[in-house]
């Protein structure tokens, strides 16, 4: 059987997606009730710092019953001296999967064409497919289905977070909606891909974003890494910040989701963060559990 992998959100089928969030439940139901990765191990390699990647996928492999390996690359040899394909390979032989958070989409590739075992981004500048996957599930348990709900993202439309918001959202039957400033604006393949599957909108305005929105979602206008590119991002973004005046617009009781780390007072204010239609805390929780269902799935069909 060929090996399969998890790079970006589009590598999954719309059944197939539909698959994982159901198991995601059914795990967040029961956390303790399913072990497909006992006497496996899963090895975790961070070339980005991280809180919530981390912390998820160590507790969810071990509450799956797996062996959590936990490799810090910027203090090992990991791709350093040999190539990501050899080191894919070598790893292959030790461990049962494979999840990385990087920078180049293009590790990530490599990475994975030498590895025999599931391969799993964590988070890349193209792509951050697990988080989509606990925002889907987010808005499941919220609103009840996907299926014909209105996504409105503000933002940074050209970053890791708009490309998934598309693909995924597409692939769950959502109408998703880009709203950002010029300048930052969604790559044309991306949309395309999206297009293929469902409604993907360009909006700059962002009150004509919001109308009638099922779920406004965000994320922080400065991209790990852009600390020091010099571009001001407050200035062009501040319309798109996610505050009481955008809410108005969107349909009563809509849903507001944030991946966070969230710099309150930028993208978004701490009334709406703590308000009574935030659901960011539980979008932080379901990491846990979309990321188990997701090993599962990947481990089971190797």
């Amino acid at each position: 059987m060929t090996v399969r992998h998890f790079l970006r959100d589009d590598d999954l089928s719309a059944a197939e997606q539909l698959e994982i969030l159901e198991l995601a439940a059914a795990m967040k139901a029961d956390r303790h009730g399913f072990t497909p990765l006992a006497g496996k191990a899963v090895a975790v390699i961070f070339e980005k710092p991280s809180l919530r990647t981390r912390t998820s996928f160590e507790v969810g492999i071990a509450q799956l019953g797996g062996a959590p390996l936990i490799i810090d690359a910027t203090t090992t040899h990991f791709g350093r001296g040999e190539t990501l394909g050899d080191a894919a390979r070598v790893l292959s032989r030790y461990v049962d999967a494979i999840v990385i958070r990087s920078g180049s989409d293009t590790r990530l590739t490599e990475l994975a064409a030498g590895a025999t075992v599931p391969v799993v981004n964590a988070l890349t500048d193209g792509f951050h497919p697990c988080q989509l996957l606990a925002d889907l599930q987010t808005v499941r348990e919220r609103l009840g289905a996907t299926q014909g709900r209105i996504l409105s993202y503000f933002g940074d439309t050209a970053n890791n977070m708009a490309n998934s918001y598309a693909l995924a959202g597409t692939l769950a039957g959502l109408h998703v909606r880009l709203s950002g400033p010029a300048g930052f604006e969604p790559d044309a393949q991306i949309l395309a891909a999206a297009r293929a599957h469902g409604v993907v909108e360009v909006l700059p305005d962002p009150a004509e974003a919001a109308k009638d929105a099922d779920v406004l979602v965000t994320d922080t206008w400065i991209s790990m890494g852009q600390e020091t590119d010099g571009l001001d991002r407050r200035t062009p973004f501040l319309p798109y910040q996610i505050n009481g005046t955008l809410l108005l617009p969107a349909k009563p009781g809509a849903v507001v989701l944030h991946c966070l780390p969230a710099h309150r007072g930028d993208e978004i204010t701490s009334e709406v963060m703590d308000g009574p239609q935030s659901a960011i805390w539980d979008e932080a929780e379901n990491r846990l559990h979309a990321q188990k269902a997701l090993l599962a799935f990947l481990v089971d069909r190797r």
